[in-house]
């Protein structure tokens, strides 16, 4: 066998390997979310759905301005937005993932993984939905042109920019959930979706993680460059998206200029930074921020700091 052919099969038995890693933690450590959570326990009245600091307009002036039931609403708001965008992106995830199977043999670990994480993602959106449901809030819906794109997922070639925008929801919002569920001044049900999310969805990370290391190196230089002005691109959007403007009005301010006190608090600039570190980290490690024009609008995301 020459070297050239030897190459290929050493990466399938890689990426093969990889998958089984992950089939057998998924048979050992996942979750039914209709046993594992108690659904009938109250609401407590004392405690948080969302941590202060973590709430968009936390140290603003019109922050100052509110009551202390407000304050406690637009937190409860802000996590049921980022839940019902969780919801939608899972879904975009879930395309992804179908088509992987699809494109692969369905004897093949990694194909096999791919249906286990449709799974998991299934439990993980039936659980955000009965989540929302149990705070009495209404749903978050997507603007209608997203939900519409939504459907065309499946239409985009699968890449490194289709990795990164799946790493960057999950990556930043698990963050924000690992923080949240050893945090005992949140409701102990939101603690608990947070606690199953992280735990479960850390193989879903190692998996697109691998896939995208896997698949950078092996692109041309046109082809990688396009992807990574696609992922940088979307990262604006991706984070806009995650709480919606309606979370002002609920608590009744102006969402246009709530929205624009939100975006220009340092503090929240912080939080938006920290949540990314991890995936910023990665992707720039992984050849995937790079350039003028891709940390330009890695930027707008305020994912990316002006330092960097």
């Amino acid at each position: 066998m020459t070297e050239t052919s030897e190459v290929p099969a050493q990466r399938v038995s890689q990426r093969e390997k990889t998958a089984e890693r992950l089939l057998k933690s998924s048979a050992a450590r996942s979750y039914d979310p209709d046993v594992d959570i108690d659904w009938s326990a109250p609401v407590e009245p004392d405690k948080y759905y969302l941590p202060e600091h973590r709430v968009s307009l936390y140290g603003t002036e019109l922050w100052a301005q509110l009551t202390p039931e407000q304050r406690y609403e637009l937190g409860k708001h802000e996590i049921i937005s980022i839940t019902s965008f969780g919801i939608y992106s899972e879904v975009a995830l879930m395309h992804l993932l179908l088509k992987v199977v699809t494109q692969h043999d369905p004897t093949s670990r990694h194909a096999q993984y791919a249906l286990t994480e449709v799974a998991d993602e299934c439990r993980h959106s039936t659980m955000f939905g009965r989540g929302i449901e149990k705070s009495g809030l209404p749903v978050y819906r997507a603007p209608w042109w997203f939900r519409h794109l939504l459907n065309l997922t499946l239409l985009l070639p699968i890449g490194p920019a289709t990795y990164g925008g799946t790493l960057l929801v999950e990556e930043v919002t698990d963050r924000l959930q690992r923080e949240t569920m050893a945090d005992e001044s949140i409701q102990s049900t939101i603690r608990m979706i947070n606690k199953i999310h992280v735990l479960e969805e850390a193989r879903h990370i190692s998996f697109a993680r691998a896939e995208l290391n896997r698949m950078v190196p092996k692109m041309g230089r046109l082809e990688l460059a396009l992807n990574r002005v696609a992922l940088a691109a979307a990262a604006p959007f991706l984070v806009r998206l995650m709480l919606h403007p309606n979370v002002y009005r609920a608590i009744g301010l102006d969402p246009k200029e709530a929205r624009k006190v939100a975006r220009a608090n340092p503090q929240y600039q912080r939080s938006v930074r920290w949540m990314g570190e991890r995936i910023v980290g990665f992707l720039t490690e992984a050849g995937m921020i790079k350039g003028a024009v891709t940390k330009a609008l890695w930027r707008r995301s305020l994912l990316l700091g002006p330092e960097r």
